[in-house]
């Protein structure tokens, strides 16, 4: 059921770029590179590990939708995943939401590590310190 205060679940119609009965794909208000998508579940939930099965499956389906129409419109090199389970992880909207990101050969200097990024002081593993 939707929730009045979550923006998530208050999305404009014109804002959805694929759907199916359980899932919806949009493009993220604050993107972190160009094409940067996010999945919902319809259902409003907070955590991933609440979702049932047929709603992961529905979010995974349409992540392959999203990676498809991206690879055709916008030709990324590579993509990164993320999703932010609980505030400690760093959610900040209170509905699960799974983060598609495409990547661009040269967007970083050194792109390895990816998502282990989230906590600076230990993404570097492989170089000596």
């Amino acid at each position: 059921m939707p929730h009045t205060e979550c923006v998530f679940c208050q999305l404009p119609a014109e804002r959805i770029r694929h759907a199916s009965p359980l899932a919806l794909a949009f493009d993220d208000a604050f993107p972190i590179s160009p094409g940067h998508m996010l999945i919902i579940p319809r259902r409003h939930v907070a955590s991933f590990f609440e979702l049932e099965n047929a709603e992961r499956d529905a979010m995974l389906a349409l992540l392959d939708d999203c990676r498809a129409t991206l690879l055709s419109e916008r030709a990324p090199d590579a993509f990164n995943l993320g999703l932010n389970d609980g505030p400690a992880a760093g959610q900040t909207v209170g509905h699960v939401h799974l983060h598609l990101i495409p990547r661009y050969q040269g967007d970083r200097a050194d792109p390895r590590g990816g998502v282990r990024w989230v906590i600076p002081e230990k993404a570097d593993y492989w170089s000596a310190r």
